[in-house]
């Protein structure tokens, strides 16, 4: 079976999630996080990847990026899965494959979208009931986000500078938006990456796919070929 093409357009930003195989884990301990995220942010200064959001969690990672170039994402999961395997097989004794498979992603257009994936993304340790709020888990880009506590990975979207005048108010702003209980978009963004497709309104969504020559909205499906969404992992 052909492989699904994952779409990357230059200055869009997506979703990207990497799973370890069987859900094992990709973090045994911070070192290895305090690693990953050395290597991470090398990779995305090399290859023209911004990272927007992030989340480290036990068996996956959740990104918000923008890619300066097409490639610019894969190459760098790509030194990821050369660079942190090889130290993560090494400190921990073992051999063999650490991820899944390749990672998912899924384009994210549109203010109201990209500030749900940052949302979704930083909520996942709250999700999984590792903390009571996102500022508790510090191995996010919560508290720099919404506090303006510095890690060094995060480029803020043109979005999240919209959110307000100053430091201060878009902090403000961005705190206000884990107030409020969840929508729909997270389970529509979930399928769109299990698709490998986009999530934004149809009307934006449209006028990428005629700017881009990309497919970005799901074919619809023949009697025998509808999807409950219920078939896509659902874990945070």
């Amino acid at each position: 079976m052909a492989r699904k093409t994952r779409q990357s357009i230059p200055g869009i930003a997506q979703h990207v999630v990497q799973r370890g195989h069987n859900r094992q884990q990709i973090f045994c301990s911070d070192e290895d996080r305090r690693t990953y995220f050395a290597q991470l942010s090398e990779a995305a200064d090399h290859y023209g990847m911004l990272i927007h959001a992030w989340v480290f969690m036990t068996n996956h990672v959740h990104l918000l990026v923008t890619p300066k170039e097409a490639d610019s994402v894969s190459r760098s999961f790509q030194s990821l899965g050369r660079n942190y395997v090889r130290y993560f097989n090494d400190t921990h004794g073992r051999s063999g494959t650490l991820y899944e498979g390749r990672y998912k992603s899924c384009l994210v257009v549109g203010d109201r979208y990209l500030l749900a994936c940052y949302r979704y993304v930083e909520m996942n340790p709250v999700r999984a009931g590792m903390v009571v709020r996102p500022e508790d888990y510090i191995w996010s880009s919560h508290c720099e986000n919404a506090f303006s506590r510095d890690t060094g990975l995060v480029t803020p979207h043109a979005t999240y500078l919209g959110l307000g005048p100053s430091i201060s108010a878009r902090c403000q702003a961005y705190q206000a938006l884990f107030e409020v209980a969840e929508d729909g978009i997270a389970r529509s963004l979930r399928a769109a990456t299990a698709k490998s497709l986009a999530i934004g309104s149809d009307s934006a969504l449209r006028r990428l796919e005629a700017a881009s020559g990309c497919r970005l909205l799901p074919k619809k499906p023949g009697p025998q070929a509808r999807v409950s969404l219920e078939n896509y992992d659902s874990d945070p």
